[in-house]
């Protein structure tokens, strides 16, 4: 079998010395491919139940199984490796299998037997009673076991920075994390460390490096993140790159667009929450968010809200809304509104968070007060120690929400999964 890979990864993934491997890296730099590969070759070799987890199951789809398939193809043994869809699994002919779970329903982890290794893709994402439940399916009578870990840096409160390398709060220290940005690759307390960024994949354009580069100047966060590797405390602000303009100059870039991506999103509310309609355009080329036009009001009847957006039963537009509320959803087309529900699902808070964050630019008209108010100085809550939570706010922002849900079905930059790798004609021999 032939198979080029990135000259960073060939050791890690023929070592099987080590209990726990643990990839930590930018977008772009192949760990994930080169789990997969791990997975696959090992698979061939011996015969294992290897368990892959994402906190959310239904990721998995367009994720580790799209991947492990691409590789299975790539490598010409999809006649001999079966990728069955329903239930997920891949079936080896030597009696070796791949499944796949999701820590969002976790009485599923209850009935697996014999896994050997498990991989932990996002692993960051996944909660850490989630991590220990995962150490107790990992069993097997005679098979060493080995647990992979993957994951793009976050904060350096999430647990995974604190359990693999330290908790200042409660004075545990394995290894810093400055130490393994320099060396790259490090083993310690029978752990493999592995630290990659998009500089590793020599199979990327250099295109999607100067997109990664150009994160530095509207978003430093996220450039540390993606571009560098590296863990660290995540800005007070969600969203650095807002900015307030007047309404009149937003309106004119909106117009200077070679074809908006136009969206309307309503967050419902009553009493102590707020309905909240926004218009939002995108500059799909430049990566910019316009905010135009917001409604915001709260203590309001579905019959009295209807009576006030009455000029979007006119315009028919597509409005996409809070699908916890499918009556009040059902109320609105009923009168003749366009309104669908957006599709939420466990963890949508932060995937929708991090997909907003991903605009270069968020500009908002100066006539959108509520917005302005609850957006351009919005910040993190932190825990009792101190650390940021990602996916919960001072406040309850609720033009954030309508913005979730206008953009469900729009991506800003897929960084991390695009481009795919490809093989070069010169294959080295493995």
């Amino acid at each position: 079998m032939e198979k080029e890979v990135n000259p960073h990864f060939r050791d890690f993934l023929f070592d099987w010395s080590q209990k726990f491997y643990f990839l930590v890296g930018g977008y772009g730099s192949s760990k994930s491919y080169h789990v997969a590969l791990k997975l696959i070759l090992k698979l061939l070799q011996e015969k294992r139940t290897a368990l892959v987890v994402r906190e959310v199951y239904d990721t998995h789809r367009d994720s580790t199984f799209s991947l492990l398939e691409e590789i299975i193809t790539d490598l010409g043994l999809e006649n001999k490796i079966r990728c069955v869809s329903s239930p997920m699994q891949i079936r080896f002919p030597n009696g070796s299998k791949i499944i796949f779970k999701g820590m969002d329903k976790p009485a599923k982890l209850k009935s697996i037997n014999n896994v050997s290794i498990v991989w932990v893709e996002e692993c960051s994402e996944v909660k850490y009673d989630g991590f220990k439940e995962l150490l107790g399916r990992l069993r097997h009578p005679n098979l060493k076991l080995h647990m992979i870990l993957s994951t793009n840096p976050v904060s350096t409160g999430n647990w995974s920075y604190k359990h693999f390398f330290k908790d200042d709060v409660n004075q545990f220290f394995v290894l810093d994390d400055e130490e393994l940005y320099k060396k790259k690759t490090i083993i310690k307390n029978n752990t493999y460390y592995h630290h990659s960024t998009a500089d590793d994949n020599l199979f990327l354009p250099k295109s999607y490096i100067e997109q990664l580069e150009d994160l530095k100047t509207h978003d430093p966060d996220l450039y540390r993140i993606a571009r560098k590797g590296h863990f660290g405390v995540n800005g007070v602000r969600v969203f650095p790159q807002f900015e307030e303009w007047p309404h009149d100059e937003v309106m004119k870039a909106i117009s200077n667009i070679d074809r908006p991506i136009k969206r309307v999103g309503m967050d419902f509310g009553f009493e102590e929450s707020y309905n909240a309609v926004v218009r939002l355009a995108v500059d799909h080329k430049k990566k910019y968010l316009y905010i135009y036009w917001e409604y915001y009001k709260r203590g309001m009847t579905d019959d009295r809200t209807a009576e006030e957006l009455q000029e979007f039963k006119k315009t028919q537009e597509l409005i996409k809304a809070d699908s916890a509320e499918p009556k009040t959803i059902q109320y609105f087309r009923q009168q003749g509104f366009n309104m669908v529900g957006a599709h939420k699902y466990q963890g949508s808070r932060l995937q929708y968070t991090k997909k907003i964050k991903r605009f270069k630019k968020i500009i908002c008209s100066d006539q959108c007060k509520n917005t302005i108010f609850e957006l351009k100085l919005l910040t993190y809550k932190k825990d009792k120690l101190g650390n940021i939570i990602e996916d919960e706010f001072k406040i309850d922002p609720h033009t954030l929400s309508a913005i979730w849900y206008a953009l469900d079905d729009y991506e800003v930059t897929d960084l991390k999964e695009k481009p795919k790798i490809r093989p070069r004609p010169n294959r080295e021999r493995r």
